[in-house]
């Protein structure tokens, strides 16, 4: 039995070192690709850099990083409040009959593929930017809502965990002094589960500026700093997506290059959700 135990356990470790080994051949990958290029244009010309011309040795991705953090916050502005009111509904208001249906509704959102929510951002949402504020509809303002729609249920399942976690002898000690349900809600659980909520947002954050497909068909992927909601952008990952297929030499290190400050950005957004969850809960 011993000796079956020690089998199971190696088997069990085993697999997790795969999963690592998986990750740490991924990162070694995109690393190696692109630092070289990295070194000999200098990591800071590199990332401030205006104009992107592979063609002519122009490697700067600085419209492309302001790009993809305007997406990016856009996402988060239009995402937040929904699935924030939309977790306290479901924790604190809703029947455990419309939890069961709305819940799960909010996660279906997660497993359709970008490339529909890229189809409905140029069919519905694209036309109506147009027509609202005449102008060709591929833009910041566009991409925000589509990937706002993305992250939602992100958002949405962890800040309900979150608040779920809270314990019911908060809500009744606010309730025995008084307080109406709203008040509790938003003075005992709410800053009881800002833990995992910030986490959430965090995490939502890294998911909307990772996203490639949905952006590319929906951002207009103009080479341009943009200065407003409606004008066209090009992010990150976008620019990776487009250019890979017929890139080489240089120009495909550029691109690797491209990939290695993504993934910083993602790893140090992932890196702070876990430092602020760890920080709130030592400050509890």
């Amino acid at each position: 039995m011993k000796k079956l135990e020690n089998t199971i356990k190696f088997f069990l470790m085993m697999i997790a070192l795969s999963s690592l080994s998986a990750l740490f051949l991924i990162t070694f990958f995109i690393f190696m690709e692109g630092l070289p290029i990295l070194f000999k244009q200098g990591v800071f010309a590199f990332i401030t850099g205006l104009k992107w011309a592979p063609t002519k040795g122009s490697f700067g991705i600085f419209p492309m990083i302001v790009g993809s953090f305007q997406v990016m916050f856009g996402a988060i502005v239009f995402s937040v409040p929904l699935a924030l009111l939309c977790a306290i509904y479901l924790a604190e208001f809703s029947s455990p009959l419309a939890r069961n249906i709305i819940k799960p509704s909010i996660e279906l959102l997660a497993g359709i593929p970008s490339v529909v929510y890229g189809f409905i951002g140029i069919q519905v949402i694209v036309p109506i930017i147009r027509i609202a504020f005449d102008c060709s509809g591929f833009s910041v303002l566009g991409c925000s809502i589509v990937l706002g729609i993305m992250v939602l249920p992100t958002i949405t399942s962890i800040s309900f965990d979150s608040i779920m976690a809270v314990p019911v002898t908060y809500r009744q000690g606010s309730i025995a002094l008084g307080a109406t349900k709203w008040q509790t809600v938003k003075m005992v659980v709410l800053p009881a589960a800002r833990t995992g909520i910030i986490a959430a947002i965090i995490l939502g954050m890294g998911r909307a500026i990772g996203e490639t497909m949905a952006v590319i068909m929906i951002a207009g992927n103009s080479l341009i700093i943009p200065v407003s909601p409606l004008d066209p952008v090009r992010t990150l990952t976008s620019n990776i997506a487009l250019e890979m297929g017929y890139a080489s030499g240089e120009h495909r290190q550029a691109l690797f290059a491209t990939g290695v400050i993504l993934f910083v950005i993602i790893m140090g957004l992932n890196s702070l959700a876990n430092y602020v969850a760890s920080a709130m809960s030592r400050s509890k």
